[in-house]
């Protein structure tokens, strides 16, 4: 089976990125902590990935976030093996988004 990656982004990447057409930031907290504090985008929780695929399947560029990088990245893992997204960017925010409070 073949899958696709994802690229490990910092703060400063992250801004920049998030700003281009195409991309949408999915932020896999719960919604309780989404609202508390969020940097934007579109609020599906880890467990929910596989089943909320529609709000983002038309971009092309994902940036996945949670607050200290450790979801984000089964997220991510789990974004690279959808067999209809092999051409899609997938960007995981190392660290979590504990690095920009």
């Amino acid at each position: 089976m073949q899958k696709n990656t994802f690229e490990d982004i910092n703060l400063s990447e992250f801004k920049e990125l998030r700003i281009q057409p195409n991309t949408v930031v999915v932020d896999v907290r719960e919604p309780w902590e989404f609202e508390e504090f969020n940097e934007g985008g579109v609020n599906i929780p880890l467990p929910e990935i596989r089943n909320q695929r529609k709000p983002i399947e038309n971009y092309q560029q994902l940036i996945v976030i949670c607050t200290n990088g450790v979801r984000s990245k089964i997220a991510a893992m789990d974004y690279c093996r959808v067999p209809e997204w092999l051409d899609k960017k997938i960007f995981h925010l190392k660290g979590g988004i504990i690095e920009s409070e």
